[in-house]
């Protein structure tokens, strides 16, 4: 069970020659660079990534020609995004580059808030035609607030349609929103096509590799500003988990020197401090994680031997107990209730079925998944857990699923607060992009779901992007039924943007009923052919159903009693 697993198969312990990766004096020290790469979902981090990790020769040739490397975890090769903040290193011209890669949806931007405590600057990746959107928003904010100076990439100039002017001028009006400093609006950019693997100062003048990113991050990102000869103190901020050393801590070395087998003492964020003794430092080299003897202040290393570690923990020498600021991530808006299976078919699919194995499995992921909250339900086979939006729930009930857990969950409901006696709920900055033709119906629908429209912005090529403030309740379930009315051509990002008092009347509920089978059995497709004039199927032939279970959507407004196991007389008899 790979319940704390936060980084990929190929990051985990093996024993490699010890190598001189990691930052092991002070002069190295000036030749470090700590970055992280943020940007939209699907604007190009992975790819950019993959490319800079073998264009710099990093790689071990068995890895060299794999597509998307970073993205390792099976969902996220499922799914086409980044789910988990990763840790890579490369060297390039005898310098050392530490890079994280960060996920791209708001859902998991608990992950990004964690890892730019990491990094002293940030590759801000931008569409060439989208140009920044929601999540661009988000990130950029979260990196202001570290008071980092970003480098803007503006990437997939290569594409039809590509803009890289008026992108620039887009992130500088974004930049000023944000109440950017005078050093952060100057902000150096590079142009690229991440897939293509080139780069360049100019849309027009691209090099024929990376060279030009290479040296813009050398130039531009600043060494760590770190004492290499004060006493310890490292922060951790994320975890990995393996069955043969246990915990793994990963975070920066704020302070002083680290090795193995030395003396610390842990000081958590709530609980008191303990003394522990480290077994190994590794520093990271490409996929790899290598062992080293001393690793120096300003280096990204992971360490075995504590146990019970957390995120946000200080590591302090035992002669200077000097505890670091707490890592804080935005609150959930969104919760659903897990539960034991109590359907007539339970403990039929899962090895983990027990209110005891549900409540242990979450409060292991409650370890390293910063932004997730759970607490217990009315009863005592019930937990309520909240999180940053239902992909990031989802991503926790699939993977849940994959290692043999079997429960019950309730449909997501928004997380109201009451502030001076008022209600508030979440609302959401959403942005769609569509083609024209289908502009008037996904404002309608939007409108029955309490939505405002703030902005209409037609690109004069048939499509137009609309802006809305929407409350998150009425988010839920539509982005299945936008891509149905859209045709599966719009486009459409949403990220928390503020608690506001509660908008008074009912969100549009779902205007069809529900087709219900009346009896137990296997399905026939001799039943369920008929049944598919009535309304959408969930269930092919040869599915167990019991009765009362919902086997498919009506195609009208009332709910359809049905029998699909209806099978056909062997006579002729009819």
């Amino acid at each position: 069970m790979r319940a704390f697993l936060r980084f990929p198969p190929f990051a985990s312990y093996r024993r490699i020659p010890k190598r001189n990766t990691t930052v092991t004096d002070t002069a190295s020290v000036r030749k470090l660079r700590n970055i992280a790469i943020i940007a939209h979902v699907d604007h190009g981090k992975t790819t950019l990534v993959d490319k800079l990790l073998t264009q710099s020769g990093t790689l071990s040739r068995r890895n060299e020609g794999a597509d998307l490397i970073m993205d390792s975890n099976d969902q996220e090769r499922e799914r086409g995004i980044t789910i988990l903040a990763k840790n890579t290193a490369i060297t390039w011209n005898d310098y050392r580059i530490n890079i994280v890669d960060t996920p791209g949806h708001a859902d998991f931007g608990g992950e990004v808030e964690r890892v730019l405590s990491m990094v002293d600057s940030v590759l801000l990746l931008v569409d060439a035609v989208g140009g920044p959107m929601p999540q661009t928003r988000f990130v950029t904010q979260k990196a202001f607030e570290q008071g980092l100076n970003p480098i803007v990439v503006i990437n997939k100039v290569d594409r039809p349609g590509a803009r890289p002017d008026w992108v620039v001028d887009q992130v500088f009006e974004l930049f000023d929103r944000l109440g950017a400093t005078d050093e952060q609006l100057d902000f150096p950019i590079i142009y690229a096509s991440a897939l293509n693997g080139v780069a360049g100062l100019s849309p027009d003048n691209l090099a024929d590799d990376m060279t030009p990113l290479f040296q813009m991050i050398i130039d531009k990102v600043k060494a760590p500003a770190v004492n290499a000869d004060g006493p310890l103190q490292m922060q951790i901020s994320a975890l990995d988990y393996n069955s043969y050393v246990g915990v793994i801590g990963i975070g920066r070395i704020t302070r002083g020197t680290l090795s193995p087998n030395q003396q610390i003492v842990v000081v958590p964020h709530e609980g008191e401090q303990r003394k522990a003794k480290i077994l190994q430092v590794m520093g990271f080299h490409g996929l790899e994680r290598v062992e080293t003897d001393l690793a120096t202040a300003g280096d990204i290393v992971c360490i075995t031997g504590v146990q019970g570690l957390g995120i946000s923990d200080t590591l302090c020498a035992p002669d200077c107990i000097e505890p670091m600021k707490p890592l804080s991530v935005d609150e959930p808006t969104v919760s659903m209730t897990f539960q034991v299976n109590d359907s007539p078919f339970a403990g039929k699919e899962g090895k983990y079925v027990t209110t005891r194995n549900i409540k242990d499995r979450l409060d292991q992921e409650l370890i390293h998944n910063v932004a997730l909250r759970v607490k217990e339900g009315e009863t005592p086979d019930k937990f309520i857990v909240s999180g940053r939006g239902e992909l990031h729930l989802s991503v926790l009930i699939e993977n849940m699923r994959r290692e043999g857990y079997e429960m019950g969950v309730s449909r997501p409901e928004v997380i109201v607060k009451e502030i001076d006696g008022v209600k508030h709920e979440p609302f959401e900055q959403v942005v769609i992009d569509v083609e024209e033709q289908h502009q008037g119906k996904v404002m309608e629908e939007l409108g029955l779901r309490k939505g405002e429209l703030n902005n209409m912005e037609p690109d004069g090529k048939g499509r137009i992007k609309l802006e809305f403030l929407c409350p998150s309740r009425g988010l839920i379930g539509f982005r299945g039924q936008f891509l149905t009315m859209t045709s599966g051509s719009g486009i459409m990002t949403s990220i928390f943007d503020h608690y506001g008092p509660v908008k008074e009347g009912e969100v549009a509920k779902r205007q069809n009923g529900v087709l219900i089978s009346m009896v137990k059995g296997k399905t026939l497709a001799y039943g369920l052919h008929p049944l598919q004039e009535r309304g959408r199927l969930f269930y092919g032939a040869g599915a167990e159903v019991y009765e009362g279970q919902i086997v498919g959507i009506h195609s009208r407004s009332n709910d359809l009693v049905v029998n699909p196991t209806k099978a056909k007389q062997l006579t002729n008899v009819r």
